[in-house]
């Protein structure tokens, strides 16, 4: 058995999905700045750790600090793209990130 301290650590986190409307491409350029905007401030915050989409507009996926699922969905909720039914669902699940030391956790 080794004394030695990992050089990492598991933190909790929240994925969130947000599933984009069929006519997401049509809908989503009209407030497509004040979203990333937002996204760019959170991240900043370190609230959320990664944003993005799949290209092909069917799922976007965020990875935020929230300590519970309701309030990983709740940071969300009224973002513009739910307001102008850009997405039109959002789920959340648990995810185990692992963070090396030295890095921002959040904790």
């Amino acid at each position: 058995m080794s004394d030695t301290v990992p050089a990492w650590s598991i933190e909790p986190i929240w994925v969130v999905e947000a599933t984009y409307a069929p006519d997401a491409a049509e809908t989503r350029p009209a407030v497509r700045p004040e979203h990333l905007d937002r996204i760019a401030r959170l991240r900043a915050e370190g609230t959320i750790l990664e944003a993005g989409g799949y290209l092909d507009l069917s799922t976007a996926l965020i990875l935020v600090r929230a300590p519970s699922e309701a309030e990983a969905i709740a940071l969300f909720r009224d973002d513009v793209y739910m307001r102008a039914g850009v997405w039109v669902e959002l789920r959340a699940k648990p995810y185990g990130r692992v963070a090396l030391d030295g890095e921002p956790s959040g904790a």
